[in-house]
């Protein structure tokens, strides 16, 4: 685990006809230590073997992520990209799903990426700050020196994200500020 990115185990209320859960209450998230305010809800719907990321935005808009899964099941990962922390390259993975009704919380700082591993995914993410195409960037999903162990070994990527560049050559403005992230 990264220090600031929080897997949140949810309650789920489950009976003959599914289940219901509250994927977000503020008293708890806030009990769990992010006091983020999200304002731009994202969902996306992919098939097996798609990998989105490694994405992330520059300051002023730089964005944490409560990621979830309505349907299906990824692999969902977040990398420190935070220059001077001690955990900078770094990277954490988790798998979230419909099932297991987690999510993941990713600060600002940190970049972000997940893979398809059912045949079909629905992917929720909630961010504190809007999107802005400006200061949009990425990390290639392979990047040597990262070394994400992917679950799957020949993803299928968008042409924005097959053109990604290494950590090292990315236009990163995130430096560390001393304090934990979240």
């Amino acid at each position: 685990m990264l220090p600031g990115v929080i897997i949140i185990e949810t309650r789920l209320f489950r009976d003959n006809r599914g289940f219901f859960t509250e994927s977000y209450k503020q008293s708890d998230f806030l009990s769990a230590g992010i006091s983020d305010a999200f304002v731009q809800d994202n969902f996306s719907y992919s098939i097996r073997g798609v990998l989105r990321g490694l994405h992330f935005q520059n300051p002023p808009r730089a964005q944490a992520k409560l990621v979830s899964v309505a349907m299906g099941e990824i692999f969902d990962v977040a990398v420190d990209i935070r220059q001077g922390s001690s955990h900078y390259g770094k990277w954490f993975g988790v798998h979230l799903s419909g099932e297991n009704g987690r999510l993941l919380y990713i600060p600002a700082g940190f970049a972000h990426g997940f893979c398809v591993l059912s045949n079909e995914a629905c992917v929720s993410y909630k961010v504190n700050a809007e999107y802005d195409p400006a200061l949009d960037r990425g990390i290639i999903w392979n990047d040597p020196d990262l070394g994400v162990a992917w679950p799957i070994q020949t993803p299928l990527l968008s042409p924005k994200d097959a053109a990604l560049p290494n950590l090292r050559d990315s236009d990163n403005e995130f430096a560390f500020s001393g304090r934990s992230a979240g």
